[in-house]
């Protein structure tokens, strides 16, 4: 092979890894590798029916926590 085309190469080769690298060390930076419940609720809803049961039990826990908000406001004297 030519010279040139070996330097085009490894220049195109270092600039494309390095742009990986920058791209990696941002995700990194900005949290988006951050999910940690991502693969604990993999391993603890593995098949529909618990994820359906999680997801039913987490509905209940917003509902109630809505409630108690209304109940709040409804018990706080009005200006």
């Amino acid at each position: 092979m030519s010279d040139n085309i070996m330097i085009l190469m490894l220049s195109v080769s270092t600039f494309l890894g390095a742009l990986g690298l920058a791209g990696l060390i941002w995700a990194v930076r900005t949290g988006q590798f951050d999910d940690q419940s991502k693969f604990l609720d993999a391993a603890r809803y593995d098949n529909e029916e618990d994820l359906r049961d999680a997801v039913m039990m987490e509905e209940r826990k917003k509902a109630r926590q809505a409630k108690k908000e209304r109940e709040k406001r409804a018990s706080m004297p009005a200006d």
